[in-house]
């Protein structure tokens, strides 16, 4: 107990906006569980197992299931399989913690590759592994609970009075926050699930993810087969700067999530304006010229001439142009700025 103790002084006095937060917590001791349990405003902790741990790593673990109280994310499981969305939700958190300096525990639920991922992302690479238990019942996905937005609303405001004194919010906080609000199928995780369905994900030991090896913890790094996928931004003049960065951010994000790809990306607006090949580690380097009207014919042309056999088209747009007459061969998905119909393809709505 007087570790329990040191570590949420300590945890107060040098992160005070998860200090804060995990006041509201209630601990409580569980030996029948192998480490920490994450229940609503309850952590189940056992305690031989915080016996052995270092008042930092107790530190995590506290600011962990402060979070976990402060964005739902058990109300957010929505129709998920509850222990995906669980492990989903402490990779997020703790890819936010080690952003902010945090020490992980042994068994803590962490993986470099996630860094900037949202839950709702991190779960659709899980469940890529996923294989439900053969001998015990399935495990069946929660029931939708949705989050009233005067409930949200009034943490958020009860969370930023408690930071006012302070300079700025934890790196990486205010993605995660804006995550919280979101639907139980948020438009990113639509995305993902598409992209998902056509890349192989695998989760290996070997090699594995070398950053915790020194403290004899061995977690699996991420692989793939190759993604090759052309991409298409719309840079005509009714998108604005801020929509143009906000695809731009989308690619980068796809690009960080998988290890073997290769991009073909097209920025257009009346016709191709710059067309740049991505392999991993190599930045984007945008043109960002255009500003005329919109034609998504070209694009279709482009890629049909190219004659490379790219798995699917994304292309964000607002949608507002001329379509080709005849569906194209390739299988495409719009990323749209606002509800429109579209000819062919599927669309996802970008959440503003």
């Amino acid at each position: 107990m007087d570790k329990l103790e040191q570590a949420k002084s300590k945890l107060l006095l040098e992160h005070p906006f998860f200090g804060s937060i995990a006041t509201n917590l209630e601990l409580q001791v569980n030996n029948n569980i192998f480490a920490v349990n994450y229940k609503g405003d309850t952590l189940e902790y056992n305690s031989e197992y915080f016996d052995a741990l270092k008042i930092e790593e107790i530190e995590t673990i506290l600011a962990n299931a402060a979070m976990q109280q402060a964005l739902y994310h058990q109300e957010r499981s929505s129709k998920r399989v509850e222990s995906l969305w669980r492990e989903a939700s402490e990779y997020a958190i703790n890819a936010i913690l080690a952003q902010n300096g945090f020490v992980m525990h042994p068994l803590a639920k962490y993986n470099e590759s996630y860094q900037g991922l949202y839950a709702e992302e991190i779960y659709h690479l899980l469940l890529n592994d996923y294989q439900p238990p053969e001998q015990e019942e399935q495990e069946k996905p929660q029931k939708e609970q949705l989050i009233e937005d005067s409930d949200y609303n009034l943490l958020l405001e009860q969370i930023i009075q408690k930071i006012k004194q302070q300079d700025k919010l934890p790196k990486g906080i205010e993605r995660l926050l804006k995550s919280a609000k979101k639907s139980q199928i948020s438009w990113q995780e639509l995305l993902y699930r598409y992209i998902n369905s056509h890349a192989k994900i695998d989760y290996k030991m070997f090699p594995s993810n070398k950053k915790h090896l020194y403290r004899g913890v061995a977690l699996p790094s991420i692989n793939s087969d190759e993604l090759k996928i052309a991409i298409a931004i719309d840079t005509s003049a009714s998108i604005s700067e801020e929509q143009l960065n906000s695809f731009l951010g989308e690619v980068e994000a796809i690009m960080q999530n998988f290890q073997h790809y290769q991009i073909e990306l097209i920025e257009c607006d009346y016709k191709i304006q710059n067309t740049t090949r991505l392999a991993p580690l190599e930045p984007i380097i945008s043109s960002a010229t255009g500003g005329g009207g919109t034609d998504f014919r070209p694009v279709f042309e482009y890629l049909e001439n190219l004659g490379e056999d790219f798995k699917f088209l994304l292309y964000f747009s607002d949608a507002d142009g001329v379509f080709p007459k005849q569906e194209p061969n390739i299988e495409t998905l719009w990323v749209l700025t606002k509800e429109v119909s579209t000819p062919f393809g599927e669309k996802i709505i970008l959440e503003q």
